[in-house]
C-alpha cells in the first residue's frame, strides 16, 4: 500500500516538474478529470496577498469547453501538452463557451496535497527535489464541516534543500452585515496558538479602499475601466474591522483607461483617435473615418483660413497675440473647464491648419485637396505663415523654402498627403503634452527625448505619443480627482516615463505610488473598505507561519456560490452597515526529519 502511494506521489511530481520546467506550457490534465494550471498568484484574489506575481500551480476539476459544432470536442489527455499546437489553430474558429472554475472534492484535494508533500520529502521519495516546486493550491467544494474552499501547500527551503512544507486551508462564509458574527481579534490569536506554540506574535492589518472608478447612481452602476485604489498596511491592530491609522503605509494602485468621458483629457483623446485613424490607414490601406465635428467641409475651412491670412495686414506677432486672446475669450460652455490646461495660445500656422482639418476631414481626397490649396498659396507667395522653430513636418520644410521663393515639387498622390497630415498632428500634439509637463515642472526635455524622437518611423512615433497621452491621463486623474501635491505627481511622472521606455503600451498596467494617508484621509475615513484584513504571524524567514482573516465586499472565491443572510435592499445600499464576506486562512508547518 505504501509503495503504491509513493509511486503515485512520484507520478504527480513528474507532472508538476514537467509543467514547471517548460515555459511554453501553462496547463495540462491529470487522471483525465483534473486540470493543473500554472499561473501567477495575483490572478487569484485570495492568493494575491501571499504570492503576487510569483508562479503557483492551481488544481481544479477538468471541464471541457462547450464547442460548436458538437462533433468536435477538445481532446483530453493525461499528459501535459503544449498550448501552441496545430490543434489550437484548427479549433480557433469554433465558438467556445468559457466555464467557471470547478472545484474538486475535499477527499481528492487532500490526496493531491499528500502526494505533493511526499514528493518533496527526500527521506520518503528518494528523488531530487531541486529546484523546489512552485506552491500547489487546490480548489475545494466546501463539503467538509469547516467549509474549506482551498487547500494549499508550499515548500520550506534552507538553501537549496527542502526541509518542510507549509499546509494551508482557506474557509469562507457568506456575506453578512452582522459584525458580531465575525471572529474577534482574541479568537484569531487563539486559533493561531492552537497550531503554533509561539512565544511571541506579530499582528498586522491591511485594507483596500476604492478612490476612483465605477460609481453607483440611483442603484445603477456606471462602469469605468479606470480605477484608483489604495492599499493600507499597519501594525498594532486593536479591533476587527478598524479604520487604518494615519501612521499606516499607503500605496496607490492606479489604472487609467484612455477615453473615459469623465476625464479632463477626453478632447485630447478624440484628437489622438483621429491621429491613430490616419496611422492605421497608412499601415493597413483601409481607413474608417470618424464623424466630422464641423459641418463645413475641410476644403472650405482651409480656403477660409487661407483667405483670412491673405486679407490681414497685421504682423505675425499681432496674429499670435490675436490667437492667444481668442483662446482666452472662448466661453467655458464650448469645452469642459478642465481642458483649458492643455490649450495653447501659440498655435502656429500648421497647428491651426491641423485643428481645422482633423475636425472636418472625411476622406483621402479631402486631405489631398486641402494640402494642394496650401502648397499653391505658398508657391505663389499668397501667404507668409509663421511656424515654430522646432517644427519638423514635411509641410514646415516647404514653408521654410517659401521664405526664399523656392519650393520643392510635392506629388500629392498615394499616401503622401496622409503622411504629411500625420506629421502635422504628431508635431502639434507633442507640443501640447510638452507644454503641460514642462509648464507644471513635472519633467525636463532630456527625460522626454524617447517620446519626442522623430528619428523612428511614423508608426513608432504614434505609439510613443499614445504612451505620453496615457501618462498624462494618469497624472491628470491623480491631480484633478485626488488633488495629489506636486512632489507625488512629480514622482509618479518619472515612474511612468521610465516604465514606458521599456514596456509596451498597456492600459491594464497598475502604476504604484506611495503616499501619506493624510493626503487622502477625506476620501477613505468615511467610506467602507472593499477588503479589510488582519494577520497573526510568528516565526521568521521561511519558517514564518500565519493565520489571517479577510473581510471583503465580494467573495474572494469564484468557484462557490454563497448564500447571504440579508434582504436584497441591503445589497442596493439602503443599509449604512457594509456587508462583508469572511475568508479565513490557517497555516500548519510540517518539518521533514
Amino acid at each position: 500500500m505504501g509503495s503504491k502511494v509513493i509511486s503515485s506521489a512520484k507520478d504527480f511530481l513528474n507532472i508538476l516538474r514537467s509543467l514547471q520546467d517548460e515555459e511554453s506550457k501553462d496547463s495540462c490534465t491529470y487522471e483525465e478529470d483534473i486540470q493543473i494550471l500554472k499561473m501567477n498568484g495575483d490572478r487569484i484574489d485570495v492568493l494575491n496577498m501571499y504570492y503576487g506575481n510569483q508562479p503557483v500551480f492551481i488544481c481544479e476539476k477538468y471541464v471541457p469547453k462547450v464547442s460548436e459544432p458538437d462533433d468536435q470536442q477538445v481532446t483530453e489527455t493525461s499528459n501535459c501538452a503544449d498550448d501552441d499546437t496545430d490543434a489550437v489553430d484548427a479549433d480557433a474558429d469554433l465558438l467556445q463557451t468559457e466555464v467557471a472554475p470547478q472545484p474538486l472534492t475535499i477527499m481528492k484535494a487532500r490526496q493531491l496535497l499528500s502526494w505533493y508533500t511526499l514528493s518533496q520529502n527526500a527521506n520518503v521519495s528518494a528523488v531530487d527535489n531541486i529546484p523546489a516546486l512552485h506552491p500547489l493550491w487546490v480548489r475545494c467544494d466546501m463539503s467538509d464541516p469547516a467549509g474549506t474552499s482551498w487547500f494549499g501547500a508550499e515548500t520550506v527551503c534552507v538553501g537549496n534543500k527542502v526541509t518542510g512544507v507549509k499546509l494551508y486551508s482557506i474557509t469562507c462564509k457568506g456575506s453578512t452585515v452582522d459584525k458580531k458574527s465575525f471572529i474577534t481579534l482574541d479568537e484569531l490569536k487563539q486559533e493561531h496558538k492552537k497550531r503554533h506554540h509561539a512565544s511571541s506574535m506579530v499582528i498586522k492589518g491591511n485594507a483596500r479602499f476604492n478612490l476612483f472608478g465605477s460609481t453607483i447612481v440611483e442603484n445603477t452602476t456606471i462602469e469605468s475601466q479606470s480605477s484608483v485604489t489604495v492599499d493600507f498596511k499597519w501594525s498594532h491592530v486593536e479591533s476587527i474591522p478598524e479604520t487604518p491609522p494615519l501612521s499606516s503605509t499607503a500605496t496607490l494602485n492606479i489604472k487609467v483607461a484612455s477615453g473615459d468621458m469623465r476625464s479632463p483629457m477626453f478632447e485630447m483623446y478624440r484628437e489622438l483617435e483621429f491621429l491613430q485613424t490616419l496611422a492605421d490607414g497608412v499601415r493597413t490601406g483601409e481607413t474608417e473615418w470618424m464623424e466630422p465635428l464641423e459641418s463645413t467641409s475641410a476644403v472650405n475651412l482651409t480656403k477660409a483660413y487661407l483667405e483670412e491670412l491673405q486679407s490681414t495686414a497685421k504682423t505675425l506677432q499681432d496674429q499670435a497675440a490675436k490667437t492667444a486672446e481668442t483662446t482666452k475669450l472662448k466661453p467655458e460652455t464650448d469645452t469642459p473647464i478642465f481642458n483649458s490646461f492643455l490649450e495653447r495660445g501659440d498655435l502656429d500656422f500648421i497647428e491651426q491648419l491641423w485643428v481645422r482639418m482633423r475636425k472636418s476631414v472625411t476622406s483621402y481626397q479631402d486631405i489631398g485637396d486641402c494640402l494642394k490649396l496650401v502648397i499653391e498659396a505658398l508657391r505663389y507667395g499668397d501667404i507668409k505663415p509663421w511656424i515654430h522653430r522646432d517644427s519638423s513636418s514635411s509641410l514646415s520644410k516647404l514653408i521654410l523654402q517659401s521664405y526664399h521663393q523656392q519650393i520643392d515639387h510635392v506629388s500629392l498622390t498615394g499616401v503622401t498627403p496622409v503622411h504629411m497630415l500625420l506629421e502635422m498632428g504628431l508635431d502639434k500634439m507633442r507640443k501640447d503634452y510638452i507644454n503641460y509637463l514642462i509648464g507644471e515642472e513635472l519633467t525636463t526635455l532630456n527625460h522626454l527625448c524617447y517620446y519626442l524622437s522623430t528619428e523612428v518611423d511614423l508608426q513608432e512615433q504614434v505609439i510613443r505619443l499614445r504612451k505620453l497621452h496615457h501618462l498624462l491621463e494618469i497624472i491628470v486623474t491623480c491631480s484633478t480627482f485626488l488633488g495629489l501635491p506636486y512632489d507625488r505627481l512629480f514622482l509618479l511622472t518619472q515612474s511612468c516615463l521610465q516604465h514606458y521606455k521599456t514596456y509596451p503600451y498597456d492600459e491594464d498596467h497598475e502604476f504604484k505610488l506611495q503616499i501619506k494617508p493624510a493626503l487622502i484621509s477625506h476620501f477613505y475615513q468615511k467610506e467602507h473598505p472593499v477588503v479589510w484584513g488582519v494577520e497573526v504571524s510568528s516565526g521568521h524567514g521561511p519558517r514564518e507561519v500565519r493565520t489571517a482573516l479577510q473581510l471583503s465586499d465580494r467573495p474572494l472565491v469564484d468557484h462557490v456560490i454563497f448564500e447571504t443572510d440579508y434582504p436584497n435592499e441591503t445589497v442596493n445600499g439602503d443599509s449604512e452597515d457594509p456587508a462583508f464576506f469572511s475568508t479565513m486562512v490557517c497555516c500548519s508547518l510540517v518539518n521533514f526529519a
